[in-house]
């Protein structure tokens, strides 16, 4: 088998700001053909994306991942519900924690693995209120005015 260089890493920038981080998964994707192809050309968003449970499966919600260029009629439809694939104690642990302690599940980063697999990054997150998104503001201009200040020391 082939191995693949991993150059297709598509990030959820505004997940860490929106919310707070409590346990980190690796999920794989249950796709269509022409899906990996798009996926793999970097052609998918996770910006707007969130994972819920139907029964006992774990889905995500509001993923995008574009028309593959080079199909015929064979394509995908870009806006659909995707199935996540986790163990069974995995799934009804996040099953449990999203039903009692008011946490949602929100997808981190897609990524090929080292065997071509497409995979999402996870993770059991808890959202955060206004005036901890403006303390992380905060936090991030000082650290910027720091490094700044230490850059003109230096020169």
């Amino acid at each position: 088998m082939k191995k693949q260089t991993n150059t297709v890493n598509i990030k959820n920038k505004k997940a860490r700001f929106e919310y707070e981080l409590l346990d980190k998964y690796v999920a794989g994707i249950q796709l269509e053909g022409t899906e990996i192809k798009s996926i793999r050309e970097g052609k998918a968003s996770i910006t707007e994306s969130f994972c819920e449970f139907q029964d006992d499966e774990l889905f995500v919600v509001n993923m995008t991942i574009q028309i593959y260029s080079h199909a015929t009629f064979f394509n995908h439809e870009p806006k659909k519900e995707r199935k996540l694939l986790l163990k069974r104690r995995e799934l009804n642990s996040l099953h449990k924690e999203v039903k009692t302690g008011g946490t949602t599940i929100v997808p981190l980063k897609m990524f090929i693995n080292d065997r071509g697999l497409a995979k999402l990054q996870i993770a059991l997150a808890k959202g955060k209120k206004l005036h901890d998104k403006r303390e992380n503001i905060k936090d991030r201009d000082s650290k910027r005015r720091l490094s700044r200040i230490k850059k003109d020391f230096n020169n």
